[in-house]
């Protein structure tokens, strides 16, 4: 249920029999105000007269007069002259908030509800009911942190089924400090204001949008000049006497109404019905006396029509303050009575056209801006249009159904067709080959029809057509629907998805009538799973590729790109499609106005269309990338940017804007501290003498216990609530950690200056999902698919990691480390270990393990093939990855079997896993950049190893031939053979020494020859002779006699010259060239964002991977002051920093950064002058 805030002043005692006699006349006197439950089912009034809260059945009333519920109703007691919030929910149950009191009443039987956890919370600020019916309640809560207590505003979620007549907690929320909160709605949105922003945070997606209202305020002029009115998509926000409707989803201002005369004639629109439920409550008491004065009469008339007014008094009298306003309906007084309006089925459908009545009300309003209502643009909110396209779903999908049941009894539309509502006439032709808009209107009942436009368009056959609006119509033909609008003087295409339901038409683009039995079953089926697939949810489905390339009409593209408002809602899929079609164009309007949208406004959403394109702009034009690296370095999307003292060590430190933390996961711990708080007296000080032996006893493990205590308060397994008797010695631990210790500790500072990540949903993923499809082949961000250079050149780039490596990638990370160092542990202890040390038994338990966690670990890896082969195999390092994984399990599985210990299956093995602990410390930049210049350096040395390895090849060929010996010989029996390549010619022979000194001609002793004699006998043994003759080992040719065999020298003479000397040192100096090309931390960061990456799709959950606090939408980041002034000079130097945009921005960044001149106007001046200079000298 909603919430009910009632002032009260009145203290006089109540007479409980005077309630019960205005109850029984079903009326309240004074009724201070009005609530809803959330279904809208039940409401609750409350009378500042006698100060009770009387319930209100609804549920079997659809319009008129209410009556109240018997034995519903509740008295104040004990209170003040304070303020009063109520609240109630879909089963009947209360909850109010007085003089920092939480009452919660179940009106079917009056007793009241207790919560957990209330004894924690020293005052209350608000309480409502979602559509969930779970109850949302803000405290404050004692914390103790940076060695001092203060109070710290929390949301509790409270789950409304109760037991013991008692709620159970479910979720608790942390708001940051500094933030005041204005209100919660019942789609749990909660509305904060901090620093000249209020935001807006959901709870169940943590999703927030941040509005800048130029204003200072304290809580009490946020509670007077603020209102906030809103529903899933939208938000109505009152600052004064200014009303500015957002778009939830777009997180931008759709309509901004200064004065009555603007809001009268929005609320005026028919096409604005959907929105006029959120104005009503925010309308100034002028405007609504105006309208009501007016209205009423055609209203009663509804009233009586339908015998709902019962005497002629109650048509005369006006419906009076309070009034509430449900989704569909209104709630308010009438003689004393509670009544229910119909709002949108009488008052929202009325077509008022600017008649004498309204003109007496925009006199009303203001007559000397009378004159301007006739000078209103109707196109001055037509940018509103694509956000109220969703309003329609309902008829769409009544559209859909009709066509599906329908269609099997009648054939194309043909001929022409007419739909009249109120003024306006819709005149429908499908002529061959084209399709016939045309609109008329008459000012009077009795004129004749004048046509105002005409509109024509290429369409083969109209399948079917439904008035969405006065000004909206739906067209399903044979590509697909369209919704076109009429907006006083002209049609325009304003929605258009393209669905193939004429394979004959786009294949053979000849006209094609659906009208025999076999065709019209082929239709509804493609019907059928339109609707299912695409057109069954609550939203319009976002135009695909086809949507822009086989459009009706060659204007639609003009039309989303010069609306700022359809830009932001299709400017992806517009600039995606522009992309594939190589429209450089249509890229270059896109890009820039995205750039200007964000100059003008400081919204961050325009920048979206680029960045989530930006894969795309990889693989097609990466220069784009570039270009808006550099024209996007620190900036901020807001009006200025804010200098502040940050940690020394917070130099491009991410982080979120609003930082709402869940510590859900301390219910337990929060439920177990209440639980020692309740003790009685006598076990409290039980407690309290045995405590110092307790602490005595873990003095020695101290260490452990600080570290776990900080462990879990940083994942919020515990909180940092405080607890007067936090039981046995987790309340010293508590005390030292969170007070006594913060005091003594000292953080030096440095002056830091925020920017933002320009990345705007480049982390983030698609939010529909198959669980299991995810696990097999996960959906990808733009962050996954994009690995840029020119991405992580800048400070952006960094920033991007830090924060993804802070928030979930070391901790990943080291658990996927550790995992590994327990393989790596168990295989090399059953490889290494000596026999005479370690038993067969625990030999076979360390290799069982082993392949356990073998086959975890190359379970990823088979993932990671299943997802991208291609992407995998260009990887080295997956490489080593998976040898290390199959060897060390086939081993284990071969030793297991065999019981044999194969040393060389163990040796490969074992190198292998040492080599793949190695690769763990890439992602620590003093090793990552080397092992980013190993990768990088390969990659670029690639073809001219390739190159190399073919004149080894050759000379090995050709050394191959000229030295192998003739087939028949034999290492094991002694040959005479005239052949010199003879193994037995070539082998070491010793000779006898005569007595006269000569030697014996005939050898004494001869060696056997083996393999390694002549090493040219084989092929395979020829190419490994020449690696060694590359690497500088000549003994494969040193058997043979250089004079006596002429082509052997010619040929090592040649080897030596274009291969050892020529090649080799021109390999040597390409290796330095690309070494110092991919020495830098870009390499390193870009083998940090694989690794991420890595990590984000395979070892994350799916629905990890579409946590907000892990992957938001915008991100920011503090930087050094001193640094940020180095670096900007530095980017002037280089030519890279661009004074052209952004320049206002920038120009408040030199002020704050203290940069008296602007250093690229100096530079400029300077190129200026030379250039001056070349030209004199010419002349």
């Amino acid at each position: 249920m909603n919430e009910i805030f009632v002032e009260i002043n009145d203290k006089n005692e109540i007479n409980k029999n005077d309630i019960d006699t205005d109850i029984d006349n079903n009326k309240i006197d004074d009724i201070t105000k009005i609530e809803v439950s959330p279904n809208g089912k039940y409401i609750v009034t409350y009378s500042k007269k006698n100060r009770s809260i009387v319930g209100w059945n609804v549920n079997d009333i659809d319009e008129g007069q209410l009556e109240p519920e018997i034995n519903h109703r509740h008295i104040v007691h004990n209170y003040y002259n304070v303020n009063i919030h109520i609240s109630v929910s879909n089963d009947k149950k209360i909850a109010y908030i007085y003089d920092d009191i939480l009452k919660i009443i179940d009106m079917n039987n009056n007793q009241e509800i207790k919560l957990n956890f209330t004894q924690l919370c020293k005052n209350y600020h608000y309480c409502t009911f979602n559509l969930k019916d779970e109850f949302i309640l803000c405290g404050d809560v004692i914390i103790a942190a940076g060695g001092d207590f203060s109070r710290q505003k929390i949301i509790w979620i409270y789950s409304t089924q109760t037991k013991n007549n008692k709620w159970e907690c479910k979720k608790i929320y942390k708001l940051p400090k500094n933030f005041e909160l204005i209100s919660i709605s019942k789609y749990d949105h909660l509305y904060l204001f901090s620093n000249n922003y209020i935001y807006l945070w959901n709870i169940f997606t943590e999703k927030n949008m941040r509005i800048f209202i130029n204003e200072k305020m304290n809580m009490a002029e946020i509670k007077k000049y603020i209102g906030i009115s809103s529903s899933e998509k939208f938000m109505c926000l009152r600052i004064r006497d200014k009303i500015i409707i957002y778009s939830i989803e777009l997180e931008i201002p759709i309509v901004s109404l200064n004065d009555g005369i603007q809001l009268y004639n929005f609320i005026n629109n028919d096409d604005n019905t959907y929105l006029y439920l959120l104005l009503f409550p925010l309308l100034s008491s002028e405007i609504w006396n105006l309208t009501m004065k007016y209205c009423w009469k055609e209203y009663s008339s509804h009233l009586q029509n339908n015998e709902l007014l019962q005497s002629e008094n109650q048509y005369k009298n006006i419906p009076i303050p309070p009034f509430l306003f449900d989704i569909n309906c209104a709630f308010g007084t009438l003689n004393g009575c509670v009544w229910k309006f119909k709002l949108e089925e009488t008052i929202l459908k009325m077509n008022l056209p600017l008649s004498e009545s309204n003109n007496e009300i925009l006199e009303g309003l203001d007559s000397t801006k009378y004159d301007d209502v006739k000078k209103i643009n109707k196109e001055t909110y037509e940018h509103l249009n694509i956000h109220l396209f969703d309003s329609y779903m309902g008829s769409i999908h009544e559209f859909f159904k009709e066509i599906i049941s329908e269609y099997d009894q009648r054939n194309v539309v043909k001929g022409k067709k007419e739909i009249i509502k109120g003024s306006i006439k819709w005149e429908i032709e499908n002529p061959t080959g084209e399709l016939k808009l045309q609109v008329f209107n008459n000012i009077n009942a009795n004129d004749e029809w004048n046509l105002v436009c005409t509109r024509t368009d290429k369409s083969i056959s109209l399948y079917g057509k439904k008035l969405l609006s006065t000004n909206y119509i739906l067209l399903l033909t044979e590509i697909g629907i369209s919704i076109y609008h009429f907006n006083g003087s002209n049609i325009s295409l304003a929605y258009f998805y393209y669905m193939n339901l004429s394979n004959l038409y786009i294949n053979k683009n000849k006209e094609y009538d659906v009208n025999d039995k076999d065709d019209k079953h082929k239709l509804v089926k493609k019907l059928q799973y339109y609707y299912k697939k695409v057109f069954s949810k609550s939203t319009l489905p976002l135009p695909n590729y086809n949507s822009f390339k086989l459009t009706l009409s060659d204007d639609w593209v003009s039309y989303i790109k010069s609306n700022k408002s359809s830009l932001l809602k299709y400017g992806t899929e517009l600039l995606s499609f522009a992309v594939k079609e190589h429209n450089l164009e249509l890229i270059d309007d896109i890009y820039n106005k995205c750039m200007i949208y964000f100059e003008e406004e400081n919204n961050k959403m325009p920048l979206s269309i680029i960045t989530s394109t930006i894969p795309l702009f990889n693989e097609y034009y990466p220069e784009y990338i570039s270009k808006y690296s550099l024209e996007t370095i620190m900036i901020i999307d807001s009006t200025s940017y804010s200098k502040d003292y940050q940690n020394k060590n917070s130099h491009l430190c991410s982080f979120q804007c609003l930082q709402i933390f869940n510590i859900t996961r301390s219910i337990l711990w929060t439920k177990y501290n209440v639980l020692m708080d309740n003790y009685n007296i006598i076990i409290t000080w039980i407690l309290i003498a045995i405590q110092p032996l307790m602490i005595l006893l873990t003095l020695p493990i101290a260490p452990i216990v600080f570290v776990t205590f900080y462990i879990f308060l940083r994942y919020h397994i515990i909180n940092d609530f405080f607890f007067y008797n936090g039981g046995l010695f987790t309340s010293f631990y508590f005390f030292y950690i969170f007070y006594e210790i913060p005091k003594y500790i000292s953080t030096p500072t440095t002056p830091t200056i925020t920017f933002m990540i320009p990345y705007i949903k480049f982390v983030n993923y698609p939010q529909d999902y198959n669980w299991l499809w995810e696990f097999i082949k996960p959906q990808s961000s733009p962050f996954v698919k994009t690995i840029s250079r020119d991405i992580y050149k800048t400070w952006n780039g960094e920033a991007l990691i830090n924060f993804k490596w802070n928030t979930y990638g070391k901790y990943y990370y080291v658990i996927i480390w550790i995992l590994f160092m327990v393989l790596l542990g168990c295989f090399t202890s059953a490889a290494t270990i000596p026999q005479q040390y370690i038993s067969d038994n625990t030999q076979k338990q360390l290799l069982i393990a082993s392949i356990i966690l073998g086959f975890i670990h190359l379970s990823f890896e088979v993932r990671q093939i299943i997802y991208n082969p291609i992407k995998w195999i260009r990887d080295l390092w997956n490489i080593f990855d998976i040898i290390a994984y199959l060897f060390s399990i086939y081993t284990s599985i071969y030793w297991l079997q065999t019981n044999e210990r194969n040393a060389w299956l163990l040796s490969f093995s074992c190198l292998f896993l040492d080599l793949k602990f190695l690769l763990f410390f890439r992602v620590f930049e003093s090793f990552g950049v080397y092992f980013a210049i190993i990768i990088s350096v390969g990659k670029q040395i690639i073809s001219f190893l390739v190159v190399l390895l073919i004149i080894v090849i050759s000379f090995a060929h050709a050394f191959f031939i000229l030295l192998s010996p003739e087939p028949d010989f034999s290492f094991e029996k002694h040959t005479n053979s005239n052949d010199p390549n003879n193994p037995w010619n070539l082998s070491p022979t010793y000779s006898k020494v005569l007595d006269d000194g000569t030697t014996d001609s005939n050898p004494y002793i001869i060696q056997q020859p083996d393999e390694n004699t002549n090493m040219f006998i084989d092929y395979k043994t020829a190419l490994f002779a020449m690696y060694l003759f590359l690497t500088g080992d000549s003994s494969a040719l040193s058997n043979w006699s250089y004079l006596k065999n002429p082509p052997l020298t010619i040929l090592v003479f040649l080897f030596s010259l274009l291969i050892v000397v020529y090649l080799m040192n021109l390999f040597i100096g390409l290796l330095n060239n690309a070494i110092e090309k991919d020495n830098n931390r870009v390499s390193y960061l870009i083998q940090k964002a694989e690794v991420l990456a890595e990590i984000e799709l395979f070892y994350l959950l799916p629905h990890q991977r579409r946590w907000e606090a892990w992957f938001p939408e915008v991100m920011y980041y503090y930087a050094n002051v001193d640094k940020t002034r180095e670096e900007v000079k530095r980017l002037i130097k280089d030519g890279q920093w661009d004074t052209n945009k952004f320049s206002e921005m920038k120009k408040d960044l030199f002020n704050k950064l203290n940069i008296k001149n602007n250093p690229a106007d100096e530079i400029d001046m300077r190129v200026l002058l030379e250039k001056i200079e070349n030209i004199e000298k010419k002349l």
